[in-house]
């Protein structure tokens, strides 16, 4: 219906403006303020807040919290918190377009756990060949990239096996857990993903060497804003797409973040970089979201 393709564009659309904003200035938070566990205690429960403050005012409907719901979303939340963990930590060692790389061959497997575990389709002849040449392009960046650091490449790692479960898992979630709004959703993941933060990696970090500046605090006051609109808009656009289509949003929508990067400073990758980058994203483009398998249910197991 025209209502419903008027949602699915308002979610793609906000998903990609907040997404490609906020891995740039994840970038330049833990840039100016390198404690990425602040950084991210930070936004999850600014999110968390906001959205209550808002929902007690009686602006938006927000799901109250039950005992039910909130076991039901924990393992959501470990999932969310692992995946934007290791996200801030590669964005700590790594450039943009390295973690933007490697996030581009990320559909060939989501499309398989699609196929395995949420009722879709394997991808179509077209769709395979997009998945291939995003592989080909990642490799090809790799293999040109003269900024080779093995610590951001080991979280690179260790983020994209988390990536890949938390785009699977949350869609299954979100199909089989009942709750009364999006905005429920976000509160529910953000403020569950708060606790394991506390006493760990907040009480080191605030103990260490972290210097408070104008920049520093600007940063991150921005990228606590651009998070409550990410989880908004993620949670909306995953509930209307496959997890494989979600993905592929993903990556198509970084082309503004590469723009972005190239202007603001010279932390980004090289020309012929950039060429396996353009490589990576026109693939992208081509790729076409599997439909449900015909032996499957209307909702998907």
């Amino acid at each position: 219906s025209q209502k419903n393709t008027a949602t699915v564009a308002f979610a793609v659309a906000g998903y990609g403006v907040c997404s490609s904003l906020m891995l740039v200035c994840n970038k330049v938070a833990v840039t100016v303020l390198p404690s990425p566990t602040i950084v991210l205690f930070a936004q999850l429960f600014t999110s968390a807040a906001a959205v209550w403050i808002v929902g007690q005012m009686g602006y938006i409907k927000v799901d109250k919290l039950e005992w039910g719901k909130a076991t039901a979303f924990a393992p959501v939340a470990c999932a969310f918190l692992a995946a934007i963990f290791t996200n801030i930590k590669t964005l700590q060692y790594a450039n943009v377009e390295t973690f933007i790389v490697f996030r581009a061959s990320t559909p060939i497997i989501v499309s398989v756990c699609d196929y395995m575990f949420l009722g879709r389709e394997l991808p179509g002849a077209r769709s395979w060949m997009s998945l291939l040449g995003l592989v080909g392009g990642a490799f090809l960046y790799v293999y040109t990239d003269h900024q080779f650091h093995v610590s951001g490449y080991y979280w690179v790692c260790v983020w994209y096996m988390v990536f890949c479960f938390d785009q699977v898992y949350i869609k299954h979630a979100i199909e089989s857990v009942k709750m009364e709004s999006n905005w429920g959703r976000v509160f529910y993941t953000n403020l569950l993903a708060c606790f394991p933060l506390l006493g760990t990696g907040i009480y080191a970090e605030t103990t260490g060497a972290v210097e408070w500046t104008n920049a520093s605090i600007a940063a991150l006051c921005v990228s606590c804003m651009l998070g409550v609109g990410m989880s908004y808009f993620a949670f909306l656009c995953r509930k209307m797409c496959s997890a494989a289509a979600f993905t592929v949003i993903g990556n198509c929508c970084k082309i503004v973040t590469v723009i972005i990067n190239l202007l603001i400073w010279d932390q980004h990758a090289n020309p012929t970089g950039l060429a396996c980058l353009s490589i990576c994203l026109g693939c992208a483009y081509f790729y076409k979201q599997a439909p449900l398998r015909k032996d499957m249910k209307e909702e998907p197991l």
